[in-house]
């Protein structure tokens, strides 16, 4: 019996879909970061936050490459 493994990276996206959650987006996109296979891209979808969600993601990670 042969098993085969593939090497190559998967090729995972992610959505996520938020609402008001600055409170929570911060973790939630670390967590995301700290997996074992990462994301080839990761889309925050802010659906007009009033609490500001979208700059608290945009704030955590100054560093990454973000499309806003």
């Amino acid at each position: 019996m042969a098993l085969n493994f593939c090497l190559e990276p998967a090729e995972i996206s992610v959505i996520i879909p938020a609402y008001n959650r600055a409170g929570l987006i911060g973790d939630t996109l670390r967590g995301l970061f700290n997996q074992t296979v990462p994301a080839r891209e990761v889309i925050v979808v802010d659906d007009g936050s009033q609490d500001g969600t979208a700059e608290k993601a945009l704030e955590a990670f100054e560093n990454w490459k973000l499309e806003t």
